[in-house]
């Protein structure tokens, strides 16, 4: 039977030699992760199996990043419930306040994730790791305490969705675009429970900061998980790294795959995802039209607090102003982010342009502190939601986008086209 990455990766894990659409497979995992607000519950239900440990030290990450620093009296216990758990339990891969980042930039940061591995973790974007050629998909708490109890989950196997890439993207187009246009295509049901899996000439063109950033975006479509294919980008990645054991997995040719869908990359335009929901995009010149005017930007994120992210903001920013009255926030992903903006000299180019520059944290994505937003206010980011009431009142209205536009944008006060500023 010919198959797809996904299905190869899911068909080694199970300890066959194949895997079909539909079926139930009880795989095992190569890393379970939690967060400081899905670990807590999962901690709760691991007690409950009556587990006395688990199944392996080093392949259980647990990153406080939500709402850490804390933020109130409730986010410190549940910060002091994973820490007191993994101190524990010796977990290898525990990062707390100094040493942790935003889970899904830190994790490929610090080499723990790699190509052919076996993911989940309890936090939906989980799927970023398909960068490196890895099958990993968010699940819920509950799933967590069994794989860190059990070293196995049960995984329907998806279908799968071809993304073929070619061209060379533009100056001011990146991952960000890329991820945005898919889903404006097919919807935020358009992928659901599939693997979005990509392939073509154009990949070569994608840096790894885009890949992770449009793998970490899969799920926007609905899709179990996003995955590329391992080339010399990925592998230098990884051996940078150090991670010099790793499995490539490689669809097959005739791999069955139920839509095939082309993205011209020298024909893209920078794109926005207007309220309320990812799949409602329209291409920076469209968007220019309707003179949105902002209250807020928030540069960071899993999926765009990179370094290539923080670079291009700053070149940007770079001897301007933001407009007054619009708060402009810099999250950089990790602190090995933090520390290279320093470095760089793109700290001294945000701080001097008006923008204030926070310590990594989730923070504003999901509405938990950093930069909520009150009613009415309007917000540009580099985050990857922007349902109702996703960074604060039900009211505000939250536009996802690159962070070249997202920079242009804080400068003249409303949405814009970076080639202008």
């Amino acid at each position: 039977m010919k198959m797809t990455m996904t299905q190869k990766i899911l068909a080694a894990h199970c300890g066959r030699d194949a895997v079909k659409p539909g079926e139930f497979v009880e795989i095992d995992l190569d890393m379970v992760l939690g967060n400081d607000i899905t670990t807590p519950v999962a901690i709760k239900e691991f007690w409950k199996m009556d587990a006395k440990e688990v199944f392996d030290k080093a392949k259980i990450a647990i990153v406080l990043d939500h709402f850490t620093p804390n933020k109130d009296i409730k986010s410190a216990q549940q910060s002091k419930e994973c820490r007191e758990f993994a101190q524990q339990m010796q977990i290898k891969h525990f990062y707390d306040v100094g040493k942790m980042g935003v889970e899904h930039a830190l994790l490929p940061e610090k080499g723990i994730v790699k190509a052919g591995d076996a993911i989940i973790g309890a936090d939906s974007h989980t799927c970023t790791y398909g960068a490196l050629g890895a099958f990993s998909t968010g699940t819920g708490s509950t799933d967590m305490a069994a794989g860190m109890a059990t070293g196995k989950t049960w995984i329907k196997v998806p279908g799968a969705i071809k993304v073929l890439i070619s061209g060379k993207p533009s100056k001011y187009v990146c991952g960000k675009d890329v991820i945005l246009h898919l889903i404006g295509r097919i919807g935020v049901e358009g992928a659901r429970y599939k693997s979005i899996e990509f392939f073509g000439e154009g990949i070569k063109n994608l840096s790894m900061d885009d890949r992770f950033t449009i793998a970490n975006m899969a799920v926007e479509a609905g899709a179990k998980n996003g995955i590329f294919p391992v080339d010399e980008k990925t592998m230098e990645y990884m051996q940078a790294r150090g991670n010099k054991t790793y499995k490539i997995f490689a669809a097959d040719n005739d791999a069955d795959y139920e839509e095939e869908i082309e993205i011209d990359l020298s024909a893209l335009r920078p794109t926005v995802a207007f309220p309320h929901l990812p799949e409602n995009t329209k291409t920076i010149d469209e968007a220019e039209k309707e003179n949105i005017k902002i209250d807020q930007v928030v540069i960071g994120s899993c999926t765009n607090g990179r370094i290539e992210d923080m670079r291009i903001a700053a070149q940007i920013l770079k001897g301007k102003a933001v407009k007054t009255n619009v708060r402009t926030i810099i999250i950089p992903a990790t602190q090995e982010i933090y520390l290279q903006c320093i470095q760089e000299g793109l700290t001294d180019i945000f701080i001097q342009s008006g923008a204030v520059v926070s310590t990594p944290t989730c923070g504003p994505c999901l509405g938990g502190y950093m930069g909520i937003l009150a009613s009415g206010e309007r917000a540009v980011t580099t985050t990857n939601r922007n349902f109702v009431g996703r960074m604060g009142h039900v009211t505000s209205e939250v536009y996802l986008a690159s962070p070249a536009v997202a920079a242009a944008s804080a400068i003249a006060g409303k949405l814009v086209n970076p080639e202008i500023v």
